[in-house]
């Protein structure tokens, strides 16, 4: 009876050990991660020969490194900034509607800004002997396939520059995430985001491989993000935290002046100011965004940030998949989620959980956890997903005095629901909890 009992209690514990590891099992390959001892925004990351290295340009890394130099080649990251004079087709706008007061024209444009969303167009315009860029007045707005006036003295740095498109250098706006190399250094090495805007500069590295570049995977979860965080969280000038703006007129910095990957990005960087209830014009009284480029001030208020989720978990670095435009329906989120699992969904199945069918928009993760908040420019579509992950109800859409169109519901709903009874729904169906209310 005796080794009856222990055969049945091994048996019991077995099987319970096989249900707890496939409900964790998802999540057990980033444990690691997960786990991982925080050292600080503060400390320096970067490797030691990296810090008297140079720039080389991603045509040095092509030798060892083709796949991934083949995949980023194909991303977004490197035609943020395009020479038209190398190849015209990068201009995605149509010039021959350009307006009569336009201040140039297509044969004045060196470079392109952007092309996926809204384009810009830069032209040459030197300060002090020094190779300068300044933004047309009027940008090409992809999305309504209009022109549309752009005035980029108009942001936090309003009160920085003269009102003057021709006096705000790019320089001090665009350059520093534009051009590789130029955020600490001040030279476009490279036109776009390339390699060692994300692994620092890599000069050593090249003459010795095994002279390492920085790796973001290998920092814990908080610093792994601050290399996508450069550019992707909005932020202010870093002297403004013990100057006024006035100290700093013609030379404000929309960028983090200095850093390179690796660095402490707390030492250069100020992040725009939010506080959770009080609505700005980056950000709803929630946190959520009002535009484009607040990936990382949403992200780090969201509970994956606080939890040790990073940038790379979910988007591959070199091809930047999946995108807004590109994801992969609910496969990604599924890699970690599972129903049943400790950390859910906690219903049995999909329709459970979404009350919607299986197959349908409102059974898809990113349309109620990621909506569409934001927009590239005050005239474009709402086209920015959020990335604070959680669940915005319609009360507290309303209650936060965002418009109805960025509510997941209502999205959806606008023609046969209204955001109160869209609210009735999800009391019914159980859905509405203390932290609802």
């Amino acid at each position: 009876m005796k080794k009856l009992l222990i055969l049945v209690t091994l048996l019991i514990l077995a099987v319970g050990g096989y249900v707890a590891y496939n409900k964790a099992s998802k999540f057990l390959p980033f444990l690691g991660q997960l786990t991982q001892e925080h050292v600080g925004v503060e400390k320096d990351l970067q490797e030691r020969a990296q810090k008297s290295a140079h720039f080389v340009g991603s045509k040095a890394c092509v030798e060892c490194h083709k796949e991934k130099h083949s995949a980023w080649s194909h991303s977004g990251h490197p035609k943020m900034i395009q020479d038209i004079k190398k190849d015209p087709a990068v201009v995605v706008a149509d010039f021959s509607k350009l307006p009569d007061d336009a201040n140039f024209m297509l044969k004045d444009a060196i470079y392109t800004v952007g092309g996926k969303f809204k384009q810009r167009y830069m032209m040459r315009k030197d300060i002090n002997g020094t190779e300068d860029y300044v933004l047309g007045n009027y940008q090409w707005n992809v999305q309504t396939k209009k022109w549309q006036k752009f005035k980029p003295w108009k942001y936090w740095y309003k009160t920085a520059y003269p009102h003057d498109n021709e006096k705000l250098p790019t320089s001090r706006a665009c350059d520093g995430c534009h051009f590789t190399g130029f955020m600490s250094t001040e030279k476009r090495v490279e036109t776009g985001i390339a390699c060692e805007a994300c692994h620092g500069p890599a000069s050593e590295h090249v003459k010795d491989p095994d002279s390492p570049v920085y790796k973001a995977s290998l920092s814990d979860p908080v610093r792994q993000n601050e290399v996508c965080l450069q550019c992707h969280m909005r932020n202010r000038d870093k002297r403004l935290e013990d100057h006024n703006m006035s100290t700093i007129y013609g030379d404000a910095r929309d960028y983090p002046f200095g850093y390179e990957a690796g660095r402490s990005l707390a030492k250069y960087k100020m992040v725009a100011p939010f506080v959770m209830g009080h609505e700005t014009k980056e950000f709803y009284a929630n946190g959520a965004a009002k535009k484009n480029r607040t990936q990382g001030n949403e992200f780090v208020h969201s509970m994956k940030g606080k939890h040790g989720i990073t940038c790379i978990n979910c988007h591959n670095p070199h091809t930047l998949q999946p995108t807004a435009e590109k994801n992969t329906g609910n496969a990604l989120c599924m890699k970690c989620h599972s129903f049943g699992s400790p950390i859910g969904p906690h219903q049995n199945d999909l329709e459970a959980h979404t009350h919607h069918k299986a197959g349908s928009k409102g059974s898809l993760c990113v349309e109620c956890h990621m909506p569409k908040v934001g927009r590239h420019t005050g005239k474009s579509p709402l086209t920015v997903r959020s990335h604070l992950f959680g669940f915005t109800t319609p009360d507290e859409t309303t209650n936060y005095n965002m418009p109805p169109e960025t509510n997941a519901c209502f999205a959806c709903h606008k023609k046969d629901r209204d955001m109160h009874t869209l609210q009735d729904d999800l009391e019914k169906w159980g859905m509405v909890s203390w932290d609802k209310r």
